[in-house]
């Protein structure tokens, strides 16, 4: 039983490593995989480092071509608080914690990454307006981050969900 579960491990891996990818091709602002990848690692790691560790890692590696920025702590740390969200709310699979998750992931992501924009540069002032300012030009964003992580998320789980019909030893796997 060990090596059925290694092995989807490793299937589950290599859905993450090619959504990670995908972040180097051409794409709508914030239309990314990111917390689609937090969520799924998190429900379907056994060993919930790796449910960290994986999207991290993609993240650093995909951000070695994109480029470093000052904001990384923010959407670094943001992933790992969506991986905590797909470990609580994923501990049982269903659609509406699939989609509740993902919402939830998108307002996290927003929120966080946003402060971290707001307090980290000089585009907007350090007052209550300029706060509002830099959340309110943010929206567009939102919109985009809300939709990707809705598709990567139907794309992996739904994948997944399918293979576990067609190949037995995935069946194992939560």
């Amino acid at each position: 039983m060990q090596n059925k579960i290694s092995k989807s491990a490793i299937i589950v891996f290599l859905m993450v490593l090619a959504a990670a990818l995908s972040r180097l091709i051409p794409h709508i602002p914030n239309f990314t995989p990111v917390a689609a990848i937090g969520l799924f690692a998190a429900s379907f790691f056994q060993r919930k480092i790796y449910a960290y560790l994986v999207p991290l890692v993609a993240m650093l590696i995909s951000d070695m071509f994109l480029g470093f920025h000052s904001t990384m702590i923010w959407v670094y740390g943001s992933l790992a608080v969506i991986v905590c969200v797909g470990q609580i709310m994923l501990q049982k699979i269903s659609l509406f914690r699939i989609f509740g998750s993902a919402l939830l992931s998108s307002i996290l992501f927003f929120v966080i990454t946003n402060f971290g924009v707001w307090i980290s540069y000089d585009f907007y002032a350090k007052t209550w307006a300029g706060f509002v300012e830099c959340y309110t030009l943010a929206i567009p964003f939102f919109t985009n981050t809300l939709l990707g992580d809705f598709f990567y998320c139907s794309v992996l789980f739904g994948i997944f969900a399918l293979a576990k019909k067609y190949v037995p030893v995935l069946a194992l796997s939560k």
